[in-house]
Formats: C-alpha cells, structure tokens, sequence
C-alpha cells in the first residue's frame, strides 16, 4: 500500500513546504514576532491568492493542533490551576463581553451590507460576526438558512488580520515574558513523550468519538493539563517539533486565501474587516479595564480576549511568553461557551425578533 495517497498532488504539497519553510526564515532574518506561523501564512496567503497551486494536507493541521495543545497543558502547574481558578468570575465575563460583541458585529454587519444585497440573511451576519470556530459556525449558518461562504470568507479573514496585526503590536510595544510566566526547565525525555502522545492520542479519539470540536487541540491540551496539575514533569517538547506545528498551522490558513476568496462580495469583505479591527480595539478597552481589576499583564488579557483563532492566540502565548495558562482558559472557555451558546440565543432571540422587525405591516 503506498505511503501517499494517489488523490494527494504531491508536488504542490512539497512546494508549499518549501514556500512556507522559506517564509518562516525570512521572518526570522527579519526578526518578526512568531516567525514559524506568521512567515508560512503570510507567504502562503499570499501565493494562493495570487493563483500558485498550493496544498495543505489536513493531517498538517491536526498534527500542529495536537502538538500546539499538548505544549501549551504542559504550562498548567497546580500554582496555575489555583490562579486560573480564582479568575473564574472573569473568564464568565470575558465570555458575557465576547458574545455581546460578536452579536453587535453581526447586527452592524447586516445593517452595512443589506441594501446591496437585499436577500441576505440575517444568519448569514449572526454567525460571521460569532467569535467562534469557522467550521462550526459556518456549519450552523448554513443549518439555519445563511450562506456558508460568507460566513467562511468572514472568519477566515478575520483570523487573518488579528492572526497578523497582534504578534505585530505585541512586538511594537514591546511586549514580552514576565518572570511569573516562566517554567522551571524539563529536560527532553523520549520515553515521557511517547506517553503523552499515547495519552493524547485516546483522549483525542475519546473527542472525536463524540464529535467535540477541536478535538485534535483539546484533547492532547486535556492531557497535558492533566499530567502537569498533578505536579508531574514527564518532559519537554522538542523546539523542532513546536516550530513545525507552528508551520503546519499558518499553512492551513493561508492556502484557504484563493482567488475565489478575493471575488467572494468585496463590499462585505471590506466590512468584515472594518469591523475585525472595530473588535480587537474594544478588546484592547476591555482588557485594559479587565487588568486593572485583577493585577494581570493587560497584553496577557488581550491575548485572552481577542477575537482570533484560539491556536493562533495561544501559539503568541507561549512564544512572547504572555501568561500560556491564562491565554489558554480564556481562549478555551469561550470557545466551548460561544458553541454551546450561540446556536439557541439565535434560535430563541435573534430569529424571532429579525422576523418581527421585517414582517409587513
């Protein structure tokens, strides 16, 4: 049976490697903030729109989120766990915040781009403004009569721009590893990671047995969480390995930026983006005033908060040092929250109340 499958285009799949490669050591020369994620999506973004064939293998994804997940739980010492417990109360009203916002994005999105498309929907908006999962939330619009593609197109994009614009302004301000936030040192110890990765491995078939999203990310971050709170240090994660997963992952972003995604309604991309940066300055307010409540590093908080895809926020975390754990139980907790959430409050609030307002008489 052949390593490859025939159905991979092999050649595109190797040079988007290279690409990306090339582009993560080209950030590096140019010391750009997170050089192995944001050098391989910048490159690769910007080649797939330009038209190159490039190709990413869903197993790249997985593989990164998985490793990304397993390295960031290993951050989660008991003293940790005991902080992150005490901060209960503001990771509820990060949530409260995040859903509020994400309504308000969706209701101003409607109301920029209904008069040039009067057949949109208002779910169509709901689940682009939903500071959620892309798969997910698209899987949900299209459920409930909007269009997936726009939906895609608004969270890829803004992925994309908080992805891009925040490692940049961390680095601009200067922002970076406070003492607190280190780990004594572990030493590599290949018979410990092998038992993570088997651990990993069960918990991430136990998620996938009941369709959790993420599943690839929470379950190995499950169990790295759950060896390091017990005050065990099995090992560390090769440098290799992480630069890697960091790559894979701004590959799998990037190769989604194609041709298609450029003709995909101009107008409501560009407020897509309006909008994106409308989110992260408010989520630099909230998390300022959030700092002053409970005496932590207002960059860790933005971090926590930011309308961005949860790896990319925590990757940021752990390379510039920010606060990991804390990144990690904002970014997951919202996560799980807007999935569980999101879907009623339209069916129960938003729905009813668009049906009213657009009735005849």
């Amino acid at each position: 049976m052949p390593l490859v499958q025939p159905s991979i285009p092999v050649p595109q799949w190797l040079g988007t490697l290279l690409l990306a490669f090339l582009g993560a050591q080209t950030c590096i020369w140019l010391h750009t903030p997170i050089p192995w994620m944001l050098g391989p999506l910048i490159v690769t973004a910007t080649a797939s729109m330009a038209g190159a064939p490039t190709y990413s293998l869903p197993l790249m994804r997985k593989f990164g989120q998985a490793t990304i997940g397993l390295s960031l739980g290993l951050y989660f010492t008991p003293d940790m766990v005991a902080l992150i417990g005490r901060l209960w109360w503001a990771i509820a009203l990060a949530i409260v915040w995040s859903l509020a916002m994400g309504y308000l994005c969706g209701l101003w999105l409607y109301r920029m781009n209904k008069q040039r498309n009067p057949d949109l929907q208002r779910s169509t908006t709901y689940f682009s403004g939903a500071i959620g999962g892309a798969s997910e939330m698209t899987q949900l619009a299209e459920r409930m009569g909007g269009r997936a593609d726009w939906v895609a197109s608004a969270h890829s994009l803004r992925v994309l721009l908080v992805t891009i614009t925040i490692p940049f302004a961390m680095q601009w301000g200067q922002f970076n590893g406070h003492a607190m936030w280190q780990n004594s040192p572990v030493a590599f110890e290949p018979l410990g990671l092998a038992g993570l990765i088997v651990l990993s491995g069960l918990s991430v078939a136990l998620l996938l047995r009941f369709h959790s999203a993420n599943p690839w990310f929470l379950g190995s971050l499950a169990v790295g969480i759950a060896v390091t709170a017990l005050g065990q240090s099995w090992t560390s994660i090769p440098s290799a390995l992480s630069q890697a997963a960091q790559m894979f992952i701004g590959i799998s972003l990037g190769v989604q930026f194609t041709p298609r995604f450029l003709r995909t309604a101009p107008h409501w991309l560009a407020s897509v983006g309006l909008s994106t940066l409308s989110m992260m300055g408010l989520s630099v307010l909230f998390s300022w005033l959030l700092a002053l409540a409970i005496d932590l590093p207002t960059a860790t908080l933005v971090l926590g908060t930011a309308p961005g895809g949860m790896a990319e926020m925590t990757i940021t975390a752990k390379v510039l040092q920010l606060g990991v754990p804390i990144v990690t139980a904002f970014q997951v907790s919202r996560l799980v929250a807007i999935l569980m959430l999101v879907g009623p409050i339209y069916s129960w609030w938003v729905a009813p109340n668009n049906e009213a307002t657009t009735s005849p008489g």
